[in-house]
């Protein structure tokens, strides 16, 4: 098997020295994803819903770069500053998942990569080799 590393269009570019995305055989690992624009700016604010939103509209710019759907994600890892926030960000999690569930863990943390996040996600997927 090979690996390949993707950088999506779309996405900023990473703040250090790792890709979007690596795929091995039907696997593909997603780097944690920030709630960022294009151009590396907190969307958001300090709202950890519209964080989260931005997150998984990002996350599915991956996805469709690797020819995959949210409902191909199998295990989802969130980093949350307050885990409290849990039940803010459950239903943006359905507004992008509808009635797929993936394995999921949820990690508390005192602090992420860019100031002013609150969340980051990552993800693995397997992907259709039909």
């Amino acid at each position: 098997m090979s690996k390949q590393e993707l950088m999506v269009d779309g996405l900023a570019p990473p703040i250090s020295h790792y890709c979007d995305a690596v795929r091995f055989g039907d696997l593909l690992f997603i780097s944690g994803v920030p709630p960022t624009d294009a151009k590396g700016a907190l969307v958001g604010g300090d709202d950890v819903a519209a964080q989260t939103r931005q997150i998984f509209k990002n996350m599915k710019l991956v996805l469709d770069a690797a020819g995959a759907s949210f409902a191909d994600v199998l295990k989802v890892t969130v980093y949350l500053l307050d885990v409290n926030d849990r039940s803010r960000i459950n239903p943006v999690r359905k507004e992008f998942f509808g009635a797929a569930r993936p394995a999921s863990t949820l990690i508390g943390v005192r602090e992420l990569a860019i100031p002013g996040m609150k969340v980051e996600i990552e993800a693995v997927v397997g992907l259709r080799t039909d």
